[in-house]
């Protein structure tokens, strides 16, 4: 999980059919992807270095080649669709052939992935500029939601980010996630230690009652009833500082559990066996 998302499920006015959500069909979809990915990632957040698509200006590792690239169409442009939102989905058997999951380069995973049943790891999260306001990462995650459903999944987890490398920027909000939101000892991940915030960034300070302010990932994620692991990790090449954010979906908070059942079960009515996509 990266930047850039609404807390869900937010509406916003959109032309009725305009925004399709589904996983990406071809190469050249995901080619778009990694496009948005650089612009949101590289351009405007400053990651650096961030093109492994050979000088075409792509956000490009390992993991895209095994991984499901979630994709929001935007059917309003001329020609063609354009990827104006995306996620990246990685389950336990596509992080195999990846040689373990993203998250696994900033932080210990082994007592999160203990956990029975399948995970998926979300990344990669952004929107483009033009589309923020309008109901894209709303989209995203019933997309997302329609995954957990035909998966089986039980856990989701990502690294989510706060804007920029400096941790004395986010030391208030690093300290409120830690006293209120720490995920039980037996899940809990922790930040690799060459990587890790000094404690007295997380630790040693008064923490009010009251939450920060928050990026809306990390906003999202706890109103889904999520919770975070034991340290934040600095990452330099993204400018960023990273908490392992983790969701159980049997603890999904009650409202948002019954919309994206409600929205799955719309879906399957309308497209008999999973067609992939949702029009909205």
């Amino acid at each position: 999980m990266t930047a850039l998302a609404a807390t869900p499920p937010a509406e916003a006015r959109a032309a009725p059919g305009r925004f399709e959500v589904r996983l990406a069909h071809d190469a050249t979809e995901i080619d778009a992807a990694q496009a948005l990915r650089f612009q949101v990632f590289g351009e405007e957040l400053g990651a650096w270095p961030l093109d492994g698509g050979g000088g075409r200006r792509r956000d490009v590792d390992r993991y895209d080649a095994v991984a499901d690239h979630l994709v929001v169409l935007d059917h309003a442009v001329p020609d063609a669709p354009a990827v104006v939102g995306t996620f990246r989905l990685l389950g336990r058997e596509q992080a195999a052939c990846a040689g373990g999951f993203y998250s696994a380069g900033e932080f210990h995973l082994e007592p999160l992935l203990q956990e029975p049943g399948e995970v998926l790891e979300l990344g990669r999260a952004c929107v483009a500029p033009a589309a923020r306001g309008l109901p894209v990462m709303h989209l995203l995650w019933r997309g997302i939601a329609e995954q957990v459903f035909l998966r089986g999944v039980t856990l989701l987890f990502g690294c989510a980010s706060f804007p920029g490398a400096d941790p004395r920027r986010c030391a208030s909000a690093l300290a409120w996630l830690r006293r209120h939101h720490l995920a039980p000892r037996a899940l809990r991940p922790h930040a690799l230690p060459h990587l890790r915030v000094p404690p007295e960034f997380e630790v040693g300070l008064e923490c009010s009652s009251r939450p920060p302010h928050l990026p809306p990932l990390i906003e999202g994620g706890l109103r889904l009833g999520g919770f975070i692991g034991d340290g934040a990790a600095i990452d330099r090449e993204f400018n960023t500082v990273d908490v392992l954010m983790m969701v159980r979906l049997h603890e999904v908070t009650g409202r948002y559990a019954r919309h994206y059942a409600r929205a799955f079960r719309e879906q399957a009515r309308s497209s008999g066996p999973f067609a992939g996509a949702v029009r909205g």
